[in-house]
């Protein structure tokens, strides 16, 4: 058995051999989501290999359990490559999710904008990314699996049922692209003008590397930005991760709902089958 298989199995034993459908990765400001989740909860530091998640705002916990009728998994924060320059370092929680059954990523982040229409507290569905660091957390991969086609990155037929979510519980959703920085230090005004040239809508410091994972083993992937800012050079706020952390509740709320709304379309459309 490999070390993910029995980490696998170990987690099956707390939280039952029921499969995941849905695994989650929450951003900055959305972990209290984690504690929603009706079913068993493991703190990372009880799982082998798991990040320590070492940001303000994150909340280091594995839940697994109903949310909305459906099986999720739900990790309550994530680390980042700015911590210590390891761009893989989410591939094991995530092939631990794949372990347990999940087929899909849903992905949240605290994202500016770069948008002027798009202001602070509003969410943003990812249609695409733009990995402007550079950096691929397949590098060092040994096997032809690592040439994975990122066509399709953000699923379509997930992204209509987040808008249809959003629809249905009139809430606003944008869509757009998102750029991946390394961080930690944020963008400068030069740095958000060639961006948004290239054609990105807003910019964050995680996920990109989350996703192209996901698609490498197989997984379909949707994700949700939360608007905590203007970009650099966009407006006058005082851009830091205080601010960031100040501001991600007003989108989480609304992440919350399009989030809940898509999960009981989902449970309806499988007791319907």
């Amino acid at each position: 058995m490999s070390d993910i298989d029995s980490l696998a199995a170990r987690i099956r034993e707390e939280a039952g051999a029921a499969p995941v459908e849905i695994a989650m990765i929450l951003g900055s400001g959305l972990g209290h989501i984690a504690g929603s989740v009706e079913g068993t909860t493991i703190p990372y530091d009880r799982l082998d290999g798991f990040p320590h998640a070492g940001v303000s705002g994150h909340n280091p916990v594995l839940a697994i359990g109903d949310l909305e009728g459906v099986r999720v998994a739900v990790l309550g924060g994530r680390a980042h490559y700015y911590e210590n320059g390891d761009s893989t370092v989410m591939r094991r929680p995530l092939e631990v999710m794949k372990a347990l059954g999940a087929g899909t990523l849903f992905v949240t982040n605290a994202a500016g904008s770069l948008d002027a229409d798009m202001p602070t507290g509003s969410i943003m569905a990812l249609s695409d990314h733009i990995n402007f660091s550079g950096l691929n957390p397949l590098i060092g991969e040994p096997t032809d699996a690592r040439f994975v086609p990122m066509t399709n990155a953000y699923d379509n037929e997930l992204r209509a049922a987040l808008r249809a979510a959003a629809d249905e519980t009139g809430t606003g959703l944008r869509e757009g692209v998102y750029a991946w920085y390394s961080g930690p230090s944020f963008e400068t005004p030069a740095e958000i003008r060639a961006i948004r040239t290239l054609g990105a809508d807003a910019v964050g410091m995680s996920t990109v590397p989350e996703a192209i994972l996901a698609r490498f083993l197989g997984m379909k992937v949707a994700g949700i930005s939360a608007i905590t800012n203007m970009a650099a050079g966009m407006s006058d706020e005082n851009i830091g991760h205080e601010h960031t952390k100040a501001m991600a509740p007003i989108g989480a709320k609304k992440l919350e709902t399009v989030l809940r709304a898509f999960l009981r379309a989902r449970a309806a459309a499988r007791r319907g089958a």
